[in-house]
């Protein structure tokens, strides 16, 4: 078994073949989604998370054994390599281990230990540093080495040259510095103060003077920090008992006490530590709180950003969407039930109540021409009054019209309004425009619409924009593809940005889907895909499950069964005593029963698949054509505004959860500002994350514990008013 399998097998805590199985397939250039929907029984049903955990694992332990064989490879080269070095690399566990025991051989730049050694002090050094049995005094030791053709003209500067060589030993030490490292994480603080001394009232105040052991600061601090830092409002400074520090390093460099030379090595381990240590190890103690402040940073966003992408669309139902501005207007778009725009308009509602009133009035004529049930407001600049010109609106219009609005996220809308891909839909649209019609159809499936967008400008995480721009891009990226191939893809009415995210397609071949589709008409079957070109057999395998052709003739191609399990799912009918046609007409509601009275494993095995292929292939006869984000709760949808001012202490409100962070949740409870809860204030009991408790999208009740006008916040509570005591 590969070495490697076992790591991440241990590490996961994952069944080591199947963590094989899943290197094997990935190695075969299957897809993370392809591999965790059609390939359960090699990996035992491990979801597309925890298969994208083990595949970027999988990338650091290959580079780290990369990386060992080139070290081992530069030291062997150079005649440096003994058996004991190349063991120790070999068994480093990460690369900062290898990188520690790769630095006494590194190409170093010029140094005071290097000027030291081209003076011929390198044999003094090693006398004084082996601490010998006969012990020489050191001064009187580096009489021998003064040499004035050398530049040493003092015992005391032979001395002063042995003991910078002796410092960058000390300091080049793999073993000290990873002992020292793992001491700064368990005991070194971390402090931030102002960079000024009567500083200002800004968003760091909180770090003016904060303090806070490594080992316990939290991610969003160290995010902070490191912002106010870059900023020029903080200074930032890892500290820790220096004279405990130096003793714990003469313990490992002063090899006998009573010497003549310990002293000296006392102060040469001083040395290396003030000038050569602390400042490498306060920098790798930070990089390593940034890393892991970075890596919760980018999976809180990623577990914010699937369920946002997940959220259930309105289908069906003619929309019409509202950019807010000022200076420029609020610009509207009306599009039907499949996202088509039937008419746009400007609007003026915040120049005064009279052009207001025209708006209503221009608003009014539309929704009743076009039949419009939902308004999908942006939730930018300007929309509070937007959204209060929207109340009258549907008030003037009557409880018999039917319209409800709903605050839509438009965070990214402006990206995709100005972006090659909304100028090659909408050439006839300017800018402004484009973006009414991306909110618009937000609200129609909000899957559809965010993956034209960037998933770094969808805005459901914290400091983003200070995340490492690959990582970030790979995750988040990996969520979309994850979202886009769980709800599966109508190839016959698709973007082509919507079918690149399809496994196994790229952007190449979704546009060769797209011409085709335009030239010769909506695909008849999955297999017609074949004929597209650049869609080979591997790609076909890849997608073909995740497409849907409800035109088809063949129910299955309008299911996420894949064509390679067509076989077995008429089998299992059969078994049954079920046809296709009753498929078709969703008249099979005992299959489940059925199977179950046959054996499952049974039944698997007359099919010649596995029982988790079969469970798959049972649930998608039950609902051919389902979408899975119908089953989850549909959007608020309203047709009054609250006021901040309207808000009273204790007061009951329904909200929908914007987005979840590492100190609480933001909730938009129908009012402009969005209100926070604090983690303290979610539920009864302890967590660690709201994360545990509360996802975007969510609908929650929640009671008003104050808001304060002036200053734009909200403060709520998800716990009891009763209960708060």
């Amino acid at each position: 078994m590969d070495k490697i399998a076992h790591t991440i097998a241990t590490e996961l805590d994952l069944n080591e073949q199947y963590v094989q199985n899943v290197i094997t397939l990935l190695d075969e250039g299957n897809t993370v989604p392809f591999i965790a929907r059609y390939r359960k029984e090699m990996h035992g049903t491990m979801d597309d998370q925890t298969i994208r955990a083990l595949a970027d694992r999988l990338e650091y332990l290959r580079g780290l054994e990369a990386r060992k064989a080139e070290v081992i490879k530069t030291i062997s080269d150079r005649g440096q390599l003994t058996p004991e070095l190349e063991e120790q690399i070999l068994a480093a566990s990460t690369l900062a281990e290898v990188e520690d025991l790769y630095r006494p051989f590194k190409q170093k730049r010029r140094t005071r230990a290097t000027v030291a050694k081209e003076k011929g002090l390198e044999p003094l050094a090693q006398v004084l540093f082996e601490q010998a049995a006969d012990c020489p005094v050191p001064l009187k030791e580096a009489e021998k080495y003064i040499d004035p053709e050398k530049g040493v003209n003092t015992a005391e500067e032979a001395l002063a040259g042995a003991g910078d060589i002796i410092a960058e030993w000390i300091s080049d030490d793999a073993a000290i510095r990873k002992f020292l490292r793992e001491f700064y994480m368990k005991y070194a603080a971390i402090t931030s103060v102002a960079a000024k001394k009567n500083p200002e009232d800004t968003v760091y105040r909180n770090y003016y003077d904060f303090n806070s052991p490594v080992a316990k600061v939290a991610g969003h601090q160290v995010l902070a920090m490191n912002r106010g830092e870059k900023e020029e409002v903080l200074k930032i400074a890892v500290e820790i008992n220096r004279e405990m520090v130096i003793e714990l390093i003469a313990r490992r460099t002063v090899k006998k006490p009573m010497c003549a030379s310990s002293m000296f090595i006392r102060e040469c381990t001083a040395d290396a530590y003030d000038r050569l240590i602390a400042p490498a190890i306060e920098r790798e103690v930070r990089g390593e709180l940034t890393d892991a402040a970075s890596e919760g940073a980018i999976g809180q966003f990623a577990l914010n950003l699937r369920p946002l992408l997940m959220q259930p669309p309105v289908k069906g139902f003619v929309t019409m969407g509202l950019d807010p501005g000022y200076r420029m207007g609020c610009k509207v778009a009306v599009v039907d039930g499949t996202g088509k725009v039937l008419d746009t308009a400007v609007v003026y509602p915040t120049y005064g109540e009279r052009q207001k009133q025209e708006c209503i009035q221009k608003l009014s004529l539309l929704i009743r021409k076009h039949k419009v049930r939902h308004i999908a407001i942006g939730n930018g600049t300007a929309s509070r009054e937007t959204e209060q010109m929207t109340v009258e609106l549907i008030a003037s219009l009557g409880k018999d019209a039917g319209v409800s609005y709903v605050i839509v996220n438009e965070a990214g809308a402006s990206v995709y309004s100005a972006s090659k891909l909304a100028a090659e839909e909408f050439p006839e649209y300017d800018v402004n425009l484009r973006s009414a019609v991306s909110i618009a159809r937000r609200l129609q499936d909000p899957l559809a619409e965010l993956v034209k967008i960037d998933p770094k400008s969808i805005g459901v995480g914290q400091y983003q924009h200070d995340m490492p721009e690959k990582r970030l891009s790979q995750t988040l990226n990996g969520v979309v593809e994850d979202c886009v191939n769980a709800v599966g893809v109508d190839v016959n009415t698709a973007s082509a940005p919507l079918l690149a995210r399809v496994s196994g397609l790229n952007a190449s071949v979704a546009g060769s889907i797209v011409k085709y589709r335009e030239a010769n008409g909506m695909f008849s079957s999955r297999k017609q895909l074949l004929k597209v070109k650049g869609l080979g057999n591997k790609a076909f395998e890849q997608c073909a499950g995740f497409l849907r052709v409800p035109e088809s003739g063949e129910v299955l191609d309008n299911t996420a069964v894949h064509p390679e399990s067509y076989e077995a799912a008429e089998k299992l009918l059969a078994i049954c005593g079920y046809t296709m046609a009753e498929v078709k007409a969703q008249q099979i509601g005992k299959l489940k029963e059925r199977v179950a009275n046959y054996g499952e494993e049974k039944a698997a095995a007359a099919c010649g698949v596995g029982v988790p292929t079969l469970r798959d292939v049972v649930t998608e006869l039950m609902k051919p054509g389902r979408d899975p984000r119908d089953e989850l709760p549909a959007p608020v949808l309203r047709t009054d505004v609250l006021d901040i001012k309207d808000l009273k202490k204790g007061m009951e409100l329904k909200g929908t959860v914007r987005n979840v962070i590492d100190f609480g949740a933001f909730v938009d409870i129908g009012v402009h500002q969005d209100g926070l809860v604090h983690i303290s204030k979610i539920c009864d009991r302890f967590i660690r994350h709201p994360s545990e408790v509360l996802s975007v999208g969510d609908v929650v009740t929640v009671w008003v514990l104050d808001a304060d006008e002036k200053k734009g916040r909200i403060s709520l509570t998800m716990r009891r008013p009763n209960d708060e005591n």
